[in-house]
């Protein structure tokens, strides 16, 4: 019922998100895949979100990612909320030879992968929970290249577009979608 009231407002976009500021500007050169979903397509319920589906984070693989990379940074992101922003799902920093993350592999503890908190304040992986009866939502899967790597005293979104603003080599996306009745 809710979600369907909420459909008359706006919803944050692609435009308004912070990691699409001109700082952030880059060519799409990076090729980011999934054997779970392909772009435009449906999230598997296995990668939706926790009380909604397993919240197992989806098997990613990315290829053309530049020369002198010195960093990896996936961001997971929500475009359709009913806010003036993107919900920030997930961060991950990785390091630049990892070429591909398993099913399940967004979680403390994973060689390589260092987790910063998003929006939702999770320390793992945090699939798609849209608002139900809302419609379908947007939910990008960004891998940014940079020329510098994230210091690990860098613990919080705000810290880490600070510091990769500017250095983005190459970026790629992946968008799956995800709605509840």
């Amino acid at each position: 019922m809710i979600g369907k009231l909420l459909r008359r407002l706006p919803v944050a976009g692609e435009g308004r998100s912070p990691f699409a500021a001109p700082d952030f500007a880059a060519p799409s050169a990076v090729t980011v895949t999934s054997t779970a979903f392909a772009e435009g397509v449906a999230i598997p319920k296995a990668s939706a979100g926790q009380g909604v589906g397993d919240n197992t984070s989806p098997q990613l693989s990315w290829t053309g990612v530049p020369p002198g990379t010195r960093q990896l940074v996936l961001v997971i992101d929500d475009v359709d909320v009913p806010l003036p922003r993107p919900i920030v799902h997930n961060v991950a920093v990785l390091d630049p030879v990892v070429t591909h993350l398993d099913t399940g592999a967004l979680q403390p503890g994973t060689a390589g992968i260092r987790l910063i908190p998003g929006d939702l304040r999770q320390h793992g992986y945090a699939g798609p929970r849209p608002i139900p009866g809302h419609g379908p939502h947007h939910y990008r899967f960004q891998l940014f290249a940079l020329d510098v790597p994230i210091p690990q005293t860098v613990t919080k979104v705000k810290a880490l577009r600070k510091q990769m603003a500017g250095h983005v080599l190459a970026r790629g996306v992946l968008t799956g979608t995800y709605e509840r009745p």
